[in-house]
């Protein structure tokens, strides 16, 4: 069974040689390690996607890591999003392959970019205009002016948005957290970016 696991550990040489051991000795693969982001407090976060072995536990990958100086675990969670970590650079390659479909595809793309669990487009006339198929069925439209956290009416779900254009946003959400990092939010902002440059590229191409 996949897991993606989001771990805090000091951003020094060694380290996530210190947590890849202990998750090899409590049962755990690891198939890929990106960096998430480089905090100025000399904090470093990573998601890694592992496998486990035949009765290996979670729990037990989490405990190894914990118990290591420095580091602490955020969260573990399956990870059934086609067993590999799909990086903002294949997203956009997705994107300019169809630029006229681009904002629909961005919408089925970002769940597995940011390892969420749901993405939505919401025009502030109409509603939820797409979607994957675990977000709300309504979501309300907010008027925000660069990508940001967002208020959820969920209590088990966390939120950030970034605007499309003058009437939609873009949505996508976590159940049960971790909340979205700046430095994801980040990302999203220029990946709606880009995704809007596209589409726009190709209607004045259709001009």
């Amino acid at each position: 069974m996949p897991y993606l696991l989001r771990v805090e550990l000091p951003d020094i040489p060694g380290s996530l040689g210190r947590v890849a051991t202990a998750i090899g000795m409590a049962g755990g693969d690891i198939e890929a390690i990106e960096i998430v982001e480089k905090r100025h407090d000399g904090v470093a976060v990573d998601d890694v996607l592992l496998e486990t072995a035949p009765g290996a536990m979670p729990d037990s990958i989490v405990s190894a890591c914990n118990a290591l100086d420095g580091v602490r675990v955020v969260w573990i969670s399956r990870y059934a999003a086609g067993g590999n970590l799909f990086l903002d650079l294949e997203a956009v390659e997705e994107l300019t392959a169809d630029p006229e479909g681009a904002l629909d595809r961005l919408i089925d793309l970002l769940p597995v970019t940011f390892r969420a669990d749901w993405a939505a487009r919401v025009s502030k006339i109409d509603g939820v205009v797409y979607s994957t198929p675990a977000a709300p069925r309504e979501l309300s439209w907010v008027g925000i002016d660069r990508a940001d956290h967002l208020e959820s009416d969920d209590e088990n779900d966390v939120r950030c948005g970034a605007r499309l254009n003058k009437s939609e946003i873009v949505v996508i959400g976590r159940r049960g957290g971790p909340d979205f990092l700046d430095s994801e939010i980040a990302r999203l902002g220029h990946l709606v970016g880009l995704a809007m440059s596209i589409t726009r590229g190709a209607k004045s191409h259709a001009h």
